[in-house]
């Protein structure tokens, strides 16, 4: 493991722990936060269709290893990104930011009758 990424989980274990209280620091730990609830969410919607992450790639026009990423909390996505994550898994993506919460859903689609 190279001294950058040593440091990098470092620095996102305290962060995630909330070893320290400064405001970078709060607000490095809504982000993680954050995206580990994006990531959630997409692995939940994910697996409710029984696909696997490289299926929703291909779907998504995006690779297996992005999707692993993204599940995990290692990245944000653009809004563009979000509305294809959407397409891919058939659903409409609701995002709910209120104050220090946040909600994020990927919603199945109804059949149309």
């Amino acid at each position: 493991m190279t001294s950058h990424a040593r440091w990098k989980l470092s620095r996102d274990k305290q962060i995630a722990e909330g070893i320290s209280e400064s405001p970078e620091v709060e607000r490095m730990r809504e982000e993680i936060r954050m995206a580990h609830d994006l990531g959630q969410a997409v692995y939940d919607r994910r697996t409710d269709l029984g696909i696997s992450q490289t299926e929703l790639a291909r779907r998504a026009d995006m690779t297996q290893p992005q999707i692993s990423k993204l599940e995990l909390g290692g990245t944000m996505p653009t809004l563009p990104l979000l509305a294809r994550l959407a397409r891919a898994m058939d659903s409409a993506l609701s995002l709910e930011l209120d104050g220090d919460t946040s909600r994020v859903a990927f919603t199945a689609h109804t059949p149309a009758a």
